[in-house]
């Protein structure tokens, strides 16, 4: 097969699928991983599919999102990097919000049992892994819980955050950029970030490189809402100083 047919046929597959990862089209169609790596470089230059993390899916599919059990397995060296060095804004004490995301459950799952923390979450599988944490008050928003990322949503959830005032919120994003600002696919699931970016005195955003440039339907927020980008050594410098001058400091785990 040549590489125009192949690249036509991964396009139908995206297309069909949501969603192309480059290890099962290796297989499939008995090449490198690295030439489906290429074949889907063109069809991003063409602008007919998105690169993301492991594949890619179909230009115009902003409002597609992977199952929180899918993300915690992608770039998951990263991603325990990054929750390593966001463990250095916690407070001594205070309190912390900690939005719904793969990267900000394993820092919920990194904190040590000693901690001393006020804790508010509206992530499922965030609160479950600091339910046994003795010295953690931890408190569950509640809510419409959405089952493709086990966050409470809705109008119950916007309230709660317009109760309080917490110290730091450690956020969570599908996609960021200077230019897009932080997007994420579902408008409920925006409007409660957005509510926890409101309801904190410091916003750090734990995000891992394959979001950099990345855009989703619903938009939440700019960069310049976010102190503090943790994020990996994938980030290109160039983009990481990008990012510093719209006044978010960067750090690179």
């Amino acid at each position: 097969m040549y590489a125009p047919e192949r690249q036509q046929e991964i396009l139908r597959l995206a297309r069909d699928g949501g969603r192309v990862d480059v290890l099962s089209l290796a297989e499939e169609f008995k090449v490198t991983a690295e030439t489906i790596r290429r074949d889907l470089k063109a069809l991003d230059r063409a602008g007919l599919v998105r690169r993301v993390h492991g594949g890619a899916i179909p230009a115009g599919r902003l409002d597609f999102e992977p199952d929180f059990t899918e993300r915690e397995s992608t770039a998951a060296d990263e991603k325990d990097r990054i929750a390593r060095a966001a463990l250095a804004e916690l407070p001594a004490e205070g309190s912390v919000v900690l939005d719904a995301g793969s990267t900000v459950a394993r820092l919920a799952a990194a904190l040590p049992l000693e901690s001393t923390l006020t804790v508010v979450t509206h992530s499922l599988p965030t609160a479950a892994r600091l339910a046994d944490h003795p010295g953690i008050q931890l408190h569950l928003i509640g809510g419409r819980v959405r089952q493709r990322t086990r966050a409470a949503v809705d109008a119950w959830a916007l309230r709660a955050y317009g109760e309080i005032r917490a110290d730091v919120l450690f956020l969570a994003a599908n996609g960021f950029s200077a230019e897009a600002g932080l997007t994420t696919p579902d408008l409920a699931e925006a409007a409660v970030k957005r509510a926890a970016v409101a309801a904190a005195r410091r916003v750090v955003l734990l995000a891992d490189s394959t979001k950099h440039g990345q855009e989703h339907f619903a938009r939440f927020g700019d960069l310049t809402d976010v102190d503090l980008l943790i994020t990996d050594t994938g980030l290109a410098p160039d983009d990481a100083a990008a990012i510093e001058r719209t006044g978010t400091e960067v750090v690179r785990a």
